[in-house]
């Protein structure tokens, strides 16, 4: 059964208004966009797509469980806006069913895992780690995930909101992203898309994988993210719509009139 969406805007209100599907990382609450959903508000619908808790998803079960909630609440298509895995997962969507993915922003994301030997022993690592311990883990890698300047309250309310996180699911992602390769795929990518990737990225070569994605996607630009790490939407001074809203009013007229 697909997992229930999370909607945020009153989508059926604004039925002219470009909608935007926020699609969490690993986590897959999608509780860490809680500062950047009210900033979007002011130009899209926005919709969140929490990921599900449960071991049996594959990647093609999440593509169709997105593709199934654009057709619910964006008829004529919505912006996928994906951090990290929910980046690998918003490609996977726009390869599947370009028709419903009218953009992309792609942020600290990747066209498949490079460290391959780390990404086979975490859902291991995971299984024989008491879950009760991962509040500890995340204070501990605490500086390879966030960006340097991010405040204590931006902190605090990320590592509050991480309780939510559900162990079944986030371990099924991470093995996931055993078989994750679109390299070879990235030049059918029609969509307009913007890639968003930190420099203090110590998780993710964001900067790299945005240049080597930009450059084989044919309505694809990067921007670097200058001092921001890998979680980086949860910082009181990043703001989304500023960045993804002149760059939407530009490429989507465009793309409209084509």
């Amino acid at each position: 059964m697909p997992h229930p969406p999370e909607h945020l805007s009153d989508v059926s209100a604004r039925p002219d208004v470009d909608t935007i599907i926020l699609v969490p990382g690993l986590d897959g609450t999608a509780l860490l966009f809680y500062r950047q959903i009210p900033l979007l508000a002011k130009r899209f619908n926005v919709v969140a797509f929490p990921l599900p808790n449960e071991r049996d998803r594959s990647m093609d079960d999440l593509v169709a469980e997105i593709c199934a909630l654009i057709r619910e609440v964006a008829p004529r298509g919505a912006i996928l806006c994906g951090e990290s895995f929910g980046g690998a997962l918003s490609l996977s969507a726009a390869l599947a069913d370009p028709a419903a993915v009218r953009g992309l922003v792609i942020i600290n994301s990747f066209s498949r895992v490079s460290q391959r030997v780390r990404l086979r022993l975490g859902p291991l690592a995971l299984r024989l780690l008491p879950w009760g311990a991962m509040p500890l883990v995340r204070r501990f890698t605490e500086r390879r995930l966030h960006s340097p300047h991010a405040l204590p309250e931006d902190l605090a309310e990320f590592h509050e909101r991480s309780r939510s996180i559900g162990r079944e699911g986030y371990i099924r992602r991470l093995e996931i992203l055993w078989d994750y390769d679109v390299r070879d795929r990235l030049h059918e990518i029609q969509a307009p898309t913007l890639f968003l990737a930190g420099d203090r990225d110590q998780l993710v070569p964001s900067v790299a994988e945005a240049s080597f994605m930009s450059q084989r996607m044919p309505n694809a630009e990067m921007r670097v993210l200058e001092g921001y790490g890998h979680i980086c939407l949860i910082n009181h001074d990043l703001d989304l719509l500023q960045l993804a809203g002149p760059w939407w009013d530009r490429v989507g007229a465009e793309r409209d009139r084509g």
